[in-house]
């Protein structure tokens, strides 16, 4: 598997487990259980798929940060939480390391 789908998948499966862990109600509710126990699983089998591949400190560094990200929007899509100024700066200082680690850093290329 592409170590970027991977990863990608990975960080879906996190965002999908975690939103579900709100749903859950402290593992009252089974569906939502259900989902969260397959979402990390997912997640934690696509991580290592992509730590196959990619250099963890990388890989950790992408799969947190995106998910912060990805967990704040499921509290805006899903649970009518806001996000103020500060959260929005925090979120691109985040995005904007991600990016810097994955397109910029040469200590962090595939090839090392």
């Amino acid at each position: 598997m592409r170590p970027y789908l991977a990863l990608a998948l990975a960080i879906a499966s996190e965002i999908v487990g975690t939103t579900a862990l709100k749903f859950a109600d402290g593992f009252s509710n089974l569906a939502p259980t259900a989902v969260v126990a397959v979402g990390y699983l997912s997640s934690f089998y696509f991580l290592g798929a992509t730590l196959e591949e990619l250099p963890v400190g990388l890989v950790y560094a992408t799969w947190s940060g995106v998910g912060i990200v990805g967990a704040v929007g499921a509290g805006v899509a899903f649970f009518d939480e806001s996000v103020d100024l500060a959260a929005v700066a925090g979120i691109l200082l985040l995005l904007t390391g991600v990016f810097v680690l994955n397109v910029y850093s040469e200590s962090y290329s595939p090839a090392h």
